[in-house]
């Protein structure tokens, strides 16, 4: 029988990030009965009821009246269809009209998943091994893993309270240069990011674009939570301040529809010019030429569904994400007073947590190392999980924090949860602490 060594496949495979996503579903599946704060999943409760066929119908119906006829628009679902995706128009009106982005269809590729969009964009950019990646550090692991599997250099790029810290690039930028690289494109999600809840300043976006101009690359914005501000709280999305044609605009619609439709999107409308003075396309048109040698074409019943829903909300994603974003920020708010709740009570010295205004996630700092060990004990001993944050540092920070998502509990489960949080960290993490900074978690409690 073939025997196959890891080492001798791609480096990717030993990738530290995919290891510790492992141990963690790994140990969710031994403990079921823990509460969780690990995945970052959408609730439940907005799609208990999803009436997919009606969504079907309101799909074709449109597709009808636009022109096609009943026959053509109801075909359009059991057939492969365009690489660049179906449902563009209805996508590029609700950026309009939600975000002031001005998009045309043809710079849209409706993608499998927000993740497959990152990985057509860095496999067009990432060109050769001089062209960097710049990260927020900490950072999504859905865009470390994909520069990962290309095999692209990262440069992680730290931010603080307001987000990516733009000196810190242009910096990060000279010193590229200095060694005879550069940074091609930069991956920032603006609007409470995950996995840390960070929103970057109104201030500081433009700055960020500044520099792009200055330093000749792209930035990657990834905007799956921002749906989540309060009313009156909202911040311009990049692309809707873009007026070089410097960001690519990345999305998703698992939150705001379901997850399981895999749907998400880029918009893409830099000009690429092409061999023989013919005239420029839009990068979107060269990443739909990529896609075809890698998922062919996004599933048209999964679009029909997302654009079924669209429609029903007068094309508007904000109308459809209302309930959605509501839920979202109820539990935010009921973790965060939760954890107030525990915090008078009494918590280890060195037990801290940000506040951010929207998004999924809280971090919380401990003052002892934040590990697989300390994870474990967690589960078996107090039956509560969350995320230890070393995984989304690309720098190598991290170590003593760890992720709390609220988006999957009722209220109810959350409270328990915090609850059984606060023992763990009164009777097991604070003899620790007290015993030195870098004293390690032992077995089983």
């Amino acid at each position: 029988m073939t025997l196959l060594a890891r080492e001798a496949l791609h480096a990717s495979l030993q990738d530290p990030v995919l290891e510790s996503i492992g141990f963690l579903n790994e140990i969710m599946g031994r403990y079921p009965d823990a509460l969780s704060f690990a995945p970052g999943a959408p609730h439940p409760a907005p799609y208990e009821d999803l009436d997919t066929a009606r969504y079907l119908d309101r799909f074709t119906a449109h597709a009808a009246a636009a022109g096609l006829g009943p026959d053509r628009a109801a075909r359009l679902l059991y057939e492969y269809g365009p690489a660049r995706g179906l449902i563009n128009g209805i996508v590029a009106d609700a950026l309009r009209r939600d975000q002031g982005i001005d998009a045309d269809p043809d710079a849209l590729v409706i993608t499998v998943g927000a993740q497959e969009a990152m990985f057509l964009v860095l496999r067009a950019l990432i060109a050769s091994p001089q062209d960097l990646l710049a990260v927020s550090d900490p950072c999504f692991v859905g865009i470390t893993s994909a520069a990962s599997l290309l095999g692209a250099g990262v440069v992680p790029v730290p931010e603080d309270a307001d987000g990516l810290d733009v000196d810190a690039l242009a910096g990060a930028c000279r010193a590229a240069r200095r060694s005879g690289r550069r940074i091609r494109a930069c991956y920032v999600a603006p609007d409470y990011a995950n996995p840390g809840g960070t929103r970057m300043a109104a201030g500081r976006r433009p700055r960020l674009l500044e520099l792009a101009a200055q330093e000749d690359f792209l930035v990657l914005e990834d905007n799956a939570y921002g749906f989540t501000a309060p009313a009156g709280a909202e911040l311009p999305a990049l692309k809707a301040l873009d007026g070089g044609r410097r960001v690519v605009h990345i999305g998703t619609f698992a939150k705001v529809c379901f997850p399981g439709a895999r749907v998400g999107y880029v918009l893409a409308d830099q000009p690429v010019s092409t061999a023989g003075g013919a005239a420029a396309v839009p990068l979107a048109a060269e990443l739909a030429r990529l896609k075809t040698a890698v998922t062919v074409n996004t599933s048209p019943v999964c679009q029909a569904l997302v654009a079924g829903m669209l429609l029903e909300h007068g094309g508007s994603l904000a109308e459809l994400s209302r309930t959605r974003s509501e839920l979202y920020r109820r539990n935010l708010a009921h973790l965060l007073r939760a954890l107030d709740r525990e915090g008078g009570a009494g918590l280890p010295e060195g037990v801290e947590w940000n506040r951010p205004g929207g998004g999924f996630f809280v971090r919380m700092r401990l003052p002892v190392p934040v590990d697989a060990g300390l994870l474990e004990a967690s589960a078996a001993g107090y039956g509560v999980l969350w995320t230890p944050m070393a995984p989304f540092h690309p720098g190598g920070g991290g170590t003593r924090t760890l992720r709390l998502s609220c988006s999957y509990l009722d209220p109810e489960e959350i409270d328990e949860g915090v609850r059984r949080l606060g023992v763990f960290l009164r009777e097991y993490v604070r003899p620790r602490a007290g015993a030195g900074a870098d004293a390690r978690p032992g077995g089983g409690v």
